[in-house]
């Protein structure tokens, strides 16, 4: 089966309405069907779109960036931190590799300081207004290494 390449336009919002991101006044996102390039619950659903067709996709937590999980909510010695001034909200990698993780500043509460590894977007319903631009074969240069391949 060959693989599409998919591109579309889209609004993101939480439950409660608030717009987290949009596509909206700048280029459409395109994606490859089977890279891993968007979240498994949205792009289940535009996998079932056409172009130019337009849906409200709702994308419970597991299907996106999973549930909340406490054991990733740490205290650590302020002074283990690299950054000297931290604040409530702020965001850095633990380590210089591009895939370690993100975390974010929780609270700062003397010595020590609160960090949350978890996705910002774990344990949320994600709400999604998609419109499919385009749908093409995927060029080979977009297409996912095989398994085992280097």
């Amino acid at each position: 089966m060959s693989r599409r390449t998919i591109t579309f336009h889209y609004i993101l919002k939480d439950g409660t309405g608030r717009l987290i991101d949009t596509s909206r006044g700048g280029a459409p996102m395109p994606f490859t069907e089977g890279a891993g390039q968007i979240i498994e619950g949205l792009e289940e659903q535009l996998l079932l779109m056409a172009a130019g067709e337009k849906r409200t996709v709702v994308v419970p937590p597991e299907r996106a960036y999973g549930a909340r999980d406490a054991s990733l909510v740490q205290k650590v010695p302020r002074a283990r931190l690299p950054v000297a001034d931290l604040k409530v909200g702020d965001q850095f990698q633990t380590g210089p590799d591009r895939s370690a993780p993100i975390v974010t500043v929780v609270a700062v509460e003397g010595d020590e300081v609160l960090l949350d590894a978890n996705h910002p977007m774990a344990g949320q319903e994600l709400h999604f207004e998609v419109e499919v631009v385009a749908v093409r074969a995927a060029a080979p240069e977009e297409l996912p290494p095989a398994p085992g391949a280097s």
